[in-house]
């Protein structure tokens, strides 16, 4: 799978609407074929911080996610909500879901 990590900084007038203002695109974007999950956490530390946590199954998923409408379409509706380019994180792992941490095992 391709798995993907970004921090997106928000400036501080977005932050209470991010989760409304990414709606329509993380709608669209799980509701993608090979989409395996697109998920949002807001950070502890920094409120106007948002970690995105995403996965496709394959090369062809992922190239199908950036090239499709709704992702041309957040390239211009997402940017002016923000305070820097996203930083992220992006690897191919030989997994196809989530695995258990054995360290912190719940018995």
């Amino acid at each position: 799978m391709i798995f993907i990590t970004a921090k997106f900084r928000v400036k501080p007038e977005y932050a209470e609407t991010w989760p409304a203002i990414t709606a329509d695109f993380t709608a669209a974007t799980r509701a993608e074929p090979g989409c395996l999950w697109y998920d949002w956490s807001r950070s502890l530390e920094d409120p106007n911080e948002y970690v995105l946590v995403e996965a496709f199954a394959d090369d062809d998923a992922a190239v199908a996610h950036v090239t499709s409408e709704h992702f041309k379409t957040a390239q211009s509706h997402l940017p002016p909500h923000l305070a820097e380019t996203p930083r992220i994180v992006n690897f191919k792992v030989p997994q196809d879901d989530w695995s258990e941490l054995g360290e912190l095992a719940v018995k």
